[in-house]
């Protein structure tokens, strides 16, 4: 899951003077910092401080409304079916999604 957005760190490089913003892989980021001539790793403590600065990205609000969604409607339909399984099911659903949206280090 991609847990920053592009424009989140475009505006930390041009703030912060780095430069040419290249994503390496899903989360990690390289850019030229300023006068240097070889690009760099952005730092992950600059990461975890726009994360905590910015909240969820796209991604990840689309997946926690999911998960809600999906638990609400298990709720109701372990009700009227009077069987545990939708709760299953939504704890199942639920927990992949918790587990996707930890920000793996690099």
């Amino acid at each position: 899951m991609k847990h920053y957005c592009d424009r989140w760190l475009e505006e930390w490089c041009q703030e912060n003077g780095w430069t040419d913003l290249v994503k390496v892989s899903k989360n990690a980021y390289w850019a030229f910092p300023p006068g240097g001539v070889m690009p760099e790793p952005i730092p992950s403590q600059i990461l975890r401080t726009i994360k905590a600065e910015k909240g969820f990205s796209e991604p990840e609000k689309i997946w926690s409304i999911a998960a809600v969604i999906v638990t609400i409607l298990a709720v109701f339909s372990s009700y009227f079916l009077n069987s545990p399984m939708p709760i299953v099911a939504a704890f199942v659903f639920a927990a992949i999604t918790v587990a996707k949206l930890e920000v793996e280090e690099n």
